[in-house]
């Protein structure tokens, strides 16, 4: 899969040092994955959530941290929406960011 915006990743594990591996983890195996359909997100991460419009939510660092990207499927391309702590999460409408 192509990942869209990597320097938003970059720039979060800046400030959250301790999810600098974990990020570098997810962004490793999404560039080296062939999602075709949700259920191929699923297979690898079970504690991934589908909360509408093509988006997927990831837990990070033991669940410290939500990552919320936007799959596209047929171009192979995820794009990065939203990192941040479960607080900002809370604070954002997953499905249309």
């Amino acid at each position: 899969m192509h990942v869209i915006a990597r320097r938003t990743l970059c720039r979060f594990w800046a400030r959250h040092p301790d999810a600098e591996s974990s990020l570098r983890a997810w962004f490793a195996e999404a560039t080296n994955a062939a999602w075709t359909t949700p259920q191929s997100i699923k297979g690898r991460y079970r504690s991934a959530s589908f909360v509408g419009n093509d988006r997927v939510v990831f837990n990070i660092c033991g669940d410290k941290y939500r990552l919320v990207v936007l799959v596209k499927y047929e171009f192979r391309t995820v794009y990065v929406r939203f990192i941040g702590t479960h607080a900002e999460y809370d604070k954002i409408d997953a499905e249309e960011i």
